[in-house]
């Protein structure tokens, strides 16, 4: 089990950037697979990015945000990020991170079942 907690989330205007955090408890974090989804009002929650477990650590992102954000982890301190870059108001929504033990490298919703551990999320709002 691994206990997760966003940060980073606030209001940004349209074509800036935020850095989100999400920081885990444990010693069993460098073995889970994070990944970032988010929720906007009255919509379904979506997948944005993951990052998989050591050696690969390959990142892969959703159509909506690729080359736009940018996911990475330090296992040494038991944190992803998710470096968010050129914001539309689209992407306004509640962040959360969530983790998966082991190799995840699917983005499909019936993987998502896989993430066992989400944390409380943290908003982002992008005012146009």
């Amino acid at each position: 089990q691994v206990q997760l907690v966003e940060s980073g989330g606030g209001l940004v205007q349209a074509g800036g950037s935020l850095t989100l955090s999400c920081v885990g408890s444990g010693q069993t974090f460098s073995r889970h697979t994070i990944g970032w989804f988010r929720q906007a009002p009255g919509k379904e929650r979506e997948f944005v990015a993951a990052i998989t477990v050591n050696p690969t650590s390959t990142a892969f992102y959703a159509d909506s945000v690729k080359g736009r954000f940018t996911m990475s982890r330090d296992n040494a301190k038991n944190v992803a990020y998710l470096q968010m870059n050129n914001l539309k108001a689209g992407d306004t929504a509640i962040y959360y991170c969530a983790a998966a033990v082991g190799m995840v490298v699917s983005q499909s919703a019936p993987q998502w079942k896989l993430y066992r551990n989400w944390g409380q999320g943290t908003q982002v709002t992008v005012s146009s």
